[in-house]
């Protein structure tokens, strides 16, 4: 669920402005209903929120950012409001979307702060160049004003979802309700762009604020929520506070998040995580090798990723191992380490994600690595269209085929083929339908067993 663009929509309503929301997700003829939407608000300022670049697959790459062009295009077409901006793509790669779609602002960092102070400059026909978190062309360069507020000063955040969409639509598709705990990134992983988007420093919310908000939720119906912290369990305090407060409140909520961190798992967190509600977690450890470990630099070795395998076997929690193979300094043996660790230590019960190659974003310490090796020659301004890394060190077509051949023989891995499936929509529905209940993951070797029967090869 977007809560990004709802708590915008909330946060500007508060303000005293009148607003309209328009959730193109599921609709089938998009740029028909911006059309009719904007002749039937008529608005001052339009606002474009856009979540993801691009799929960050190398498989099957899909451009997200195209959508946005027509989109743009329309709004011109029906109206001379101004056009804002916003969304974490936003904040990876400003420049590059405000000369795509011609917009004329784009807010960076915390859109539900950023978003009401422009819309209150421009309402006095002031100019919002001095605006923490805007970014402008000016004489066809970038101005950006850089800057993250308090964003947890008035507690954990967490929009009425049935006010701004339609709520029905993403449950039927077995989607969770996202919740954060915190925003900000310390860590310094080479490709990763969450501290462009969130910044360095942490920014916790106070774990009775989360609990208060799960407690909401919870009484409002919605009862699967995924934290979508960057990293949930760091810092490890605050993970286990905020566990420890949902576990005395005994809510009827399925608790789920896919952002751990090996360096900070023990038995004392999941098992707070298992008396809070939760009934699934995802591990994100990339590689199990430790020269790839360090050229990736996640901060932590090999024997952190097999220490957080034994804790995880002595409880009862599903687990996603989310893996990322071709990453600098990857060759044949360090893949071989890996999908040895996953053999040897990953429980059938749970799943093994397998992605190939590293979509390379401007800015990040990858884009320098790959230029140095010559992997990257294109210039940041053509970096829209996905690009990815792949070690040089790694005959990307062996790999391929070590990893046809290892799908097959374990029905608990998947890639990103597993994603973009076209029968997944289908898939969830009638997951929904039969009261299946999130996350679909936990049921991979069912399905793939199930669709290989009907003849598929999945």
């Amino acid at each position: 669920m977007p809560i990004g663009a709802c708590m915008v929509a909330e946060a500007i309503e508060q303000a005293g402005h009148r607003v309209s929301v328009l959730d193109l997700m599921f609709n089938q003829n998009p740029r028909l209903a911006l059309e009719s939407e904007i002749k039937k608000t008529n608005p001052d300022i339009v606002g474009l929120s856009v979540r993801n670049i691009d799929n960050n697959d190398m498989q099957n790459p899909v451009a997200f950012f195209k959508d946005l062009k027509p989109l743009a295009d329309t709004i011109r077409s029906n109206t001379h409001a101004p056009v804002v901006l916003g969304g974490a793509a936003v904040s990876v790669m400003p420049e590059e979307l405000l000369r795509y779609t011609g917009a004329d602002w784009a807010v960076l960092g915390d859109g539900e702060v950023v978003f009401p102070q422009l819309l209150e400059t421009l309402s006095n026909d002031e100019t919002p160049e001095r605006i923490p978190g805007i970014a402008w062309l000016e004489d066809n360069v970038l101005k950006k004003n850089t800057g993250y507020a308090a964003r947890f000063l008035y507690g954990c955040q967490i929009p009425n979802f049935n006010r701004w969409i339609d709520v029905h639509a993403y449950l039927s598709r077995l989607s969770t309700v996202p919740v954060q705990t915190k925003l900000g990134c310390h860590f310094k992983c080479v490709y990763c762009t969450y501290r462009k988007i969130e910044g360095p420093d942490y920014r916790l919310c106070n774990p009775e604020h989360v609990v208060d908000a799960v407690r909401k939720l919870a009484d409002a119906g919605l009862h699967d929520i995924e934290f979508v912290d960057n990293v949930f369990n760091s810092p490890y305090e605050h993970a286990l506070n905020v566990c420890e407060g949902l576990a005395r409140i005994q809510s009827d909520v399925r608790l789920q998040s896919l952002e751990l961190n090996p360096l900070f798992l023990d038995d004392t967190l999941l098992t707070a995580m298992e008396q809070a509600g939760f009934n699934s977690i995802g591990i994100t450890v990339e590689s199990a090798s430790d020269v790839v470990l360090d050229g990736l630099q996640k901060g932590f070795t090999a024997k952190d990723v097999y220490s957080a395998a034994q804790v995880i076997q002595r409880h009862h929690l599903h687990c996603l191992w989310i893996f990322m193979l071709g990453g600098p300094n990857e060759n044949t043996e360090t893949v071989r380490e890996t999908l040895r660790f996953a053999a040897q230590c990953i429980r059938p019960k749970d799943i093994a994600f397998f992605n190939t190659g590293i979509r390379i974003y401007p800015g990040t310490e990858l884009e320098q690595i790959a230029r140095k090796e010559g992997v990257l020659t294109l210039d940041p301004q053509e970096m829209l269209e996905p690009v990815f890394y792949v070690s040089p060190a790694l005959d990307l077509d062996w790999l391929t085929r070590i990893m046809h051949d290892t799908l097959a023989s374990h029905l608990n891995y998947i890639n990103s083929n597993a994603i973009s499936l076209s029968i997944l929509p289908a898939i969830n529905r009638l997951g929904s339908r039969l009261g299946v209940k999130p996350p679909l993951w936990r049921h991979t070797r069912f399905i793939r067993r199930g669709l290989r029967v009907l003849g598929m090869d999945v």
